[in-house]
């Protein structure tokens, strides 16, 4: 039973890690949006600010990993294992 049960908790991290990072990256779509139309950007001026601001830096992915690992209350190897996978969501 147990031997089962590490591969569900692995699968249950790499899910949690890939939609941290999307949901990370919806809220910033929505303020780089807003940034752009309140520069009332257009066109490729618009299309260059949107790519370059849509960037998710490692300190803004640490960030919202870390958080959720400690939602999560995750420690250990566990901890570990969620935030290695986390960081390298794109």
């Amino acid at each position: 039973m147990s031997s089962i049960r590490l591969p569900l908790l692995i699968l249950a991290l790499l899910a949690a890690s890939h939609s941290v990072a999307d949901t990370a990256q919806q809220e910033k779509m929505k303020t780089c949006n807003a940034e752009a139309t309140a520069k009332e950007l257009k066109g490729d001026a618009r299309k260059t600010f949107m790519s370059g601001c849509l960037k998710m830096t490692q300190q803004e992915r640490m960030t919202a990993c870390n958080k959720t690992a400690s939602t999560k209350e995750l420690k250990g190897d566990a901890r570990k294992s969620f935030m290695s996978e986390c960081l390298k969501a794109k």
